[in-house]
């Protein structure tokens, strides 16, 4: 059946509880396999950067192949896709306990899981933006904690099982463990909503439809009798069409803050670990940190969720993402003189909780900017914009203690590259207002006001320069205007 709107409930929260379980099992093992990085180079014999390139594939794959999970989701079925992806990844993992050399891991563990994680991901995420509307930073909050209580779980445990079978025997359960993801898919029960589909009337009005699609969809109508026989029905989007969003100003800034930002919070994940080593941790300290990291980012996946849906802070979530990113940029600044495991503590704490807030908010603020109808297209997109950082920040870090024999360099760069994301950001949205300000100095609201008045299809276009009291405003006047 078809729905005017999500429900924000009932089924939605299994699919909530599906999405938890499929970050558990996608960016919680992502992050656990830095734990396999001491174990990898001692085995292997090779330097920092070649070891960390097993990392940077694994999470580039899960990025670049983020398309291409949105598209099956799309055109076949999410549950067929998130399944597929499952069984992909957990024979990567098998066949990675069998490697004999760093050449077979990048393709194993690597390649094939990472691929495997690309079908789960994006769509598992989309499915709760078309559930939830009014709670959806919270039930986001929800679904994406099962990062931080994955990693939190899976951190000592996966240490222990290296003590207890070795790197190869911990894959081959890592790989049993994966196989829950199709579980997942097994949850997911596609729903319908009215924008999904657009009639051709509602799709011709659109205005980011160039006039030249217009004139040959009209033709179209015309011409085609396959068309008349559904002069009611939805006309959907083709697949070169549901990446219009491509154009929006507003998803272009978006996008390159991403990639700053995807390029600042990936070494640290791989080389937190290898760091609490070089200065004296142990073992269980340097996977306990990262427990604590796990365990926080789900506090901040939720209680940022909670707070951004309540009515003070929803109008700035774009604000609180931006801020929650500069904020992992200065704990990346301040880390080198932190050499101790009492002063690695409160790192891991305030960096898990702003990377738990702001990974929250990046699907939320995806569906501000593009709409829930494209969301799924949007985050595949967007997670896409991850691969490459992902790809080369491990190894470029992992160059730089190599040739300067500490880690301050790395994350150095790390923090300034997210703090550039989050200013980046803030910019765009002053120079937006400072734009704003200045159009409605030169037309005047009067002049706005007769415009909706008169046409109907120009008050879609010029309110979306208004902000939102005024577009109530307007609409109380408008229906006013109406009754006389």
């Amino acid at each position: 059946a078809r729905h005017s709107g999500p429900p924000d409930g009932g089924w939605g929260w299994m699919i909530v509880a599906g999405c938890f379980l499929v970050t558990i099992c996608t960016r919680a093992v992502t992050r656990c396999i830095s734990i396999f990085f001491v174990e990898f180079q001692a085995y292997f014999g090779q330097d920092y950067a070649r070891t960390a390139w097993i990392h940077s594939i694994v999470d580039c794959a899960t990025m670049l192949c983020a398309p291409l999970g949105s598209l099956i989701s799309n055109h076949v079925s999410c549950q067929v896709g998130i399944m597929l992806g499952g069984l992909l990844a957990s024979t990567g993992l098998i066949l990675s306990s069998f490697a004999t050399s760093l050449e077979h891991l990048y393709l194993s563990l690597g390649v094939l899981t990472g691929l495997g994680f690309a079908l789960c991901y994006s769509p598992a995420i989309a499915m709760v933006g078309k559930y939830f509307n009014k709670r959806k930073a919270l039930a986001y909050g929800i679904a994406m904690s099962g990062s931080g209580i994955g990693t939190f779980i899976l951190a000592p445990v996966v240490q222990l099982l290296i003590e207890q079978f070795s790197w190869r025997g911990a894959l081959l359960i890592l790989g049993g463990f994966v196989l829950n993801l199709c579980v997942c898919g097994a949850l997911m029960r596609p729903i319908s909503l009215k924008e999904d589909c657009k009639t051709a009337p509602e799709f011709l009005e659109r205005d980011y439809v160039p006039e030249t699609e217009k004139q040959d969809l009209k033709r179209m109508f015309i011409c085609s009798p396959l068309i008349k026989l559904w002069p009611h029905e939805c006309l959907c989007y083709c697949s070169w069409k549901e990446y219009d969003f491509l154009l929006m100003p507003g998803f272009m800034v978006l996008a390159v803050s991403v990639l700053f930002m995807a390029y600042g919070c990936s070494p640290l994940f791989v080389y937190l670990v290898p760091y609490a080593l070089s200065v004296g941790v142990s073992h269980h300290q340097a996977a306990f940190l990262m427990s604590i990291l796990g365990v926080i980012d789900i506090i901040g996946n939720i209680t940022f969720g909670w707070l951004t849906d309540r009515r003070c802070l929803k109008k700035h979530r774009y604000f609180c993402y931006l801020f929650a990113v500069g904020m992992d940029g200065l704990c990346c600044l301040f880390l080198p003189v932190l050499q101790s495991f009492p002063l690695l503590v409160p790192f891991s704490f305030t960096f898990g909780y702003f990377d738990g807030a702001y990974v929250t908010l990046i699907p939320v603020m995806t569906a501000d900017v593009v709409g829930t109808s494209l969301l799924s297209s949007a985050l595949g997109v967007v997670y896409f914009l991850h691969a490459i950082p992902y790809l080369v920040s491990p190894p470029v870090a992992g160059w730089l203690v190599d040739t300067t024999g500490s880690y301050t360099a790395s994350f150095l760069l790390c923090g300034f590259s997210m703090i550039f994301s989050s200013a980046l950001l803030c910019f765009a949205r002053l120079a937006k207002k400072i734009k704003r300000t200045h159009l409605r100095s030169l037309t005047g609201n009067t002049a706005l006001k007769q415009h909706i008045w008169t046409n109907g299809a120009i008050a879609y276009s010029v309110t979306a320069e208004l902000d939102q009291k005024d577009v109530e405003f307007l609409a109380v006047d408008t229906n006013s205007f109406s009754n006389r």
